[in-house]
């Protein structure tokens, strides 16, 4: 395995701790007879149990080696991975030593671990060529990744060469990308350094789809228009909701990204104190072949604040253009997002029939650089029971409408008021409590 892996050029630049490196070096150490039996023996086990840990998490099953070998080839971010996400793998000199690479794996896929095996009488590599997952479905987070790994993983198992193998893989960096992003929809973000930042992928993410938000639906085609042109390359805006609270503002985000992620739609979610890697996130998504939107929830500032010039930067004003595969979504509860006060009129001027205040466009020019603004506005409660009995119907509940009405206007008096989450927070307890 050794001498295999250390063919690898493209793909040859992994961790030391990583189960591949790992293994590597316990065949060399296994061959040199440098260390012994036992030592061998835990080491082995230690990968073994590493690889199970990722096979937890990811949801694999049947081949854990194949699996593994694949998610490493479908995560591996190198020039020539980026380069067949973006324009496919074109003729090259790079696809030499992308066949080269591939021709190791192929060897890797059909290691054959039975003389360690012997040698330090153990039968782990067999048991996870054949392994069956326990509760896989209910603990699965990642069934999208775990579906695209086993699907490609099945095809390299029937590649009949290099050429074949390199085809399968660069069809899937064509079609889905490379690394975490061509795998999940949404990420939060990580400082790493002073001019880096990890994305860590947000594995668990609301299912919801717009059809699940019950009313609101000039609101909804509003976002849907603006974000379908963004990812059909056209022009787009960044966009703000704001209005009163659980009127479905996140919700929206969301489904958004649900809908249109089989375009290339990917969220990536900011929080109010990062604004500062705000440059940093833009300049590592600027050339990858998806459309962003950046997404901060419940958007507002106090006066003490000064995080929104960060912000007010990277939409526009900056001398760097924002890139045409990124975009902004915020919600708030504010409509300008910024608490104003009185006192921001002390520096009011007038003369020739203008009123003008420093102060006041200042803090007003933030939310006139979205180019989107939509409002979601409270519902009236007429609107607030056909939600609730949309809501019934879709979750099977049968009581008689009148009676259902009757017992929701007397929730939202001791539940926040009138909501769209006053409403579905009934339908939750009519559904637990109640029984129905």
């Amino acid at each position: 395995m050794y001498n295999i892996v250390s063919k690898l050029l493209i793909y040859g630049d992994m961790p030391k701790d990583s189960i591949l490196m790992e293994l590597s070096d316990i065949y060399k150490k296994f061959r040199e007879g440098s260390q012994s039996s036992d030592e061998l023996r835990t080491r082995v086990y230690t990968q073994i149990k590493h690889l199970l840990q990722v096979a937890t998490d990811y949801g694999f099953d049947r081949n854990l080696w194949h699996n593994y070998l694949t998610f490493l080839l479908i995560t591996s971010e190198n020039p020539f991975s980026i380069t067949c996400e973006k324009v496919g793998a074109n003729d090259g000199s790079v696809n030499y030593f992308a066949e080269n690479d591939f021709r190791a794996f192929q060897q890797l896929f059909r290691f054959d671990f039975s003389e360690l095996e012997e040698k330090l009488g153990v039968d782990c590599f067999t048991r996870i060529s054949n392994y069956k997952a326990i509760g896989k479905k209910e603990l699965m987070y990642n069934k999208n990744v775990s579906e695209k790994v086993q699907a490609l993983s099945g095809r390299l198992e029937q590649a009949k060469d290099e050429k074949e193998f390199f085809d399968c893989v660069t069809g899937f960096y064509r079609d889905y990308g490379v690394g975490m992003f061509g795998l999940n929809k949404a990420f939060r973000i990580a400082s790493s350094s002073e001019d880096r930042v990890e994305f860590c992928a947000i594995n668990n993410m609301d299912t919801v789809m717009l059809d699940d938000l019950v009313g609101y639906e000039i609101q909804k085609k509003k976002l849907v228009d603006n974000t379908k042109a963004f990812v059909e390359g056209r022009k787009a805006n960044n966009v703000l909701l704001f209005g009163d609270s659980g009127t479905g503002k996140s919700t929206s985000i969301k489904a958004i990204v649900n809908e249109f992620y089989p375009d290339g739609l990917r969220m990536i979610e900011i929080y109010k104190h990062q604004f500062r890697d705000l440059s940093n996130v833009i300049a590592q998504i600027k050339n990858r072949n998806y459309r962003f939107i950046i997404y901060m929830d419940d958007l507002s500032f106090e006066d003490f604040e000064v995080e929104y010039k960060f912000l007010k930067a990277v939409i526009e004003g900056g001398v760097e253009t924002r890139p045409d595969n990124i975009l902004i979504y915020a919600t708030s509860n504010r409509r300008h997002l910024i608490k104003e006060n009185w006192s921001d009129r002390d520096d009011m001027e007038t003369g020739n029939g203008m009123h003008r205040s420093d102060t006041m466009e200042e803090k007003l020019s933030l939310v006139n650089r979205f180019g989107v603004t939509i409002s979601y506005s409270k519902p009236s409660q007429k609107e607030y029971f056909h939600i609730v009995t949309e809501l019934a119907k879709r979750n099977g509940i049968t009581m008689d409408e009148a009676e259902l009405c009757a017992e929701a206007n007397k929730w939202e008096l001791s539940h926040g008021g009138i909501s769209g989450r006053t409403a579905q927070q009934f339908i939750n307890y009519v559904m637990g409590t109640m029984g129905r």
